[in-house]
């Protein structure tokens, strides 16, 4: 069958196609005429997402969590949300849902629940594209019923997102009594630890008491050095002063006294040299100088033993001196060492303290935002538009029925014409004709105009083929 051919057949056949298209125009309007007006209302809410644990604190953001709307899709779509709605609208308290549930169930099973799932299968939410804006439509034959419906769904989601995230809060609360107790103890312990070794070791301040202590050790041991050379440069002396050239030391050769004794008995042996020229050595004269300058020579040489000991006490002062002082910083150094290791014991008690302290502080920090977590009533959804009853059914669309039931009633009246067609074959054309008899043709009748005053006349055309 060709483009031709089907034309033929549906010009031969357009009474039953139009027959088909007025019947299903016809019926497309009386039923949606006769369906019962149902009414779409929609609510719009926003969701901020927050993403803060409520036993870590620590803030997760929204791009990390894909499947986050989905689930507030469907939160919304639970019957935790839908039992709110029934005991927000008193629904359980109507008669007739009362009266519908008996004879839908006969009295078995909860009558909330019931409630609930005749709501949520009338209930749609919709998941904007690429934005944190959820609609939730309700449709019902009542336009205000419909919208109180979806207020009360966006109400009750907000209620139950904040009983979501007021929940673990309430299961970290016991958690963080407990834990808080426990930091405490170790705080108190660990305080307790760091006063009773301070009072046992008379540790006030351990870094000023160190630098004192230091101070001391570095003043000693610059005493000693200073000391160690004194008895050195003194030793030196006492050991050219004690010789057979004691009197050539610098110490005994710069003693005034000795200095005079030399004088006196230079002078004494000089007038005894004059004296032993001019007189004999009985002569009184003689033994009167000579005596003199014995005396002078021994009170010169007690001198230089006095003044060679002086310089040897003087030495075994400074090597006592030095004694003294190095046995005072070794006593200084164990001092320190001591004081050095009673500094760490005491600084790994404050680290352990200053560490029981900030994990108090933190714990104290958390437990005091959970508790303000659980006595908070802000939600992180917003309502975005609220429902109002709408004006327009949802459905019948009239209309748009009427549209598409001239497409359809086209389509199946076409479809009529060819199955009638194809049940009862007629010739239509002269491809027909030579199909179905397969010789020459001789002639073709065509079906004649219609004339002036509504006559219709038919010519005869005659074709001779060979």
């Amino acid at each position: 069958m060709n483009f031709t051919q089907l034309l033929l057949i549906l010009r031969a056949r357009k009474g039953i196609i139009f027959k088909v298209l007025f019947s299903v125009v016809l019926l497309t309007v009386l039923v949606s005429l006769a369906m019962p007006k149902t009414y779409k209302a929609r609510t719009s809410v926003v969701v901020n997402f927050k993403g803060v644990d409520a036993l870590t604190g620590v803030a997760l953001p929204a791009q990390l969590t894909p499947g986050y709307m989905p689930t507030q899709v469907d939160i919304i779509n639970s019957k935790a949300v839908a039992l709110k709605v029934v005991d927000a609208l008193k629904l359980a308290q109507s008669s007739d849902a009362r009266q519908l549930f008996e004879d839908d169930t006969g009295g078995a099973g909860d009558f909330r629940d019931w409630l609930a799932q005749l709501l949520l299968k009338k209930v749609d939410v919709v998941l904007s594209r690429d934005s944190n804006v959820l609609d939730i439509t309700y449709k019902n034959s009542d336009p205000a019923f419909a919208a109180a419906v979806a207020n009360a769904f966006a109400t009750a989601y907000q209620q139950v997102s904040i009983d979501l995230k007021v929940a673990p809060s309430q299961q970290a609360s016991s958690y963080f009594a407990n834990e808080i107790k426990r930091r405490r103890d170790a705080y108190d312990e660990a305080q307790r630890k760091m006063s009773k070794y301070q009072e046992e070791n008379g540790i006030v301040n351990t870094d000023n008491h160190y630098d004192v202590e230091n101070a001391r050790l570095g003043d000693l041991s610059t005493q000693l050095v200073l000391a160690q050379s004194q008895a050195m440069e003194a030793s030196s002396r006492s050991a050219q002063a004690r010789g057979a050239k004691a009197g050539e030391s610098p110490d005994v050769a710069s003693n005034t006294l000795i200095q005079t004794l030399k004088a006196n008995l230079s002078a004494s042996e000089s007038k005894l040299a004059q004296l032993s020229q001019r007189l004999g050595v009985h002569h009184p004269d003689y033994l009167a100088a000579k005596a003199d300058v014995d005396n002078l020579r021994t009170e010169l040489n007690r001198q230089i033993g006095i003044a060679s000991n002086a310089v040897s006490n003087n030495a075994a002062v400074f090597a006592k001196r030095e004694a003294e002082l190095r046995a005072a910083v070794t006593a200084q150094k164990t001092k320190v060492l001591e004081l050095n290791r009673k500094r760490d014991e005491l600084s790994a008690l404050q680290r352990e303290l200053d560490s029981a302290q900030d994990a108090y502080k933190t714990i104290t920090q958390r437990a005091t935002q959970v508790s303000m977590d659980m006595s908070a009533v802000q939600s992180d959804i917003g309502v975005l538009a609220v429902a109002y009853p709408p004006v327009e059914p949802w459905v019948p669309k009239l209309p748009l029925n009427i549209v598409l039931s001239l497409f359809v009633g086209t389509f199946l009246g076409i479809m009529t014409a060819l199955v009638l067609e194809l049940m009862n074959r007629r010739v239509r054309s002269l491809a027909d004709l030579q199909s179905l008899v397969g010789g020459p043709v001789l002639g073709v009748i065509e079906r004649g105009r219609k004339a002036p005053g509504r006559r219709r006349i038919w010519q005869r055309r005659k074709a001779i083929t060979a």
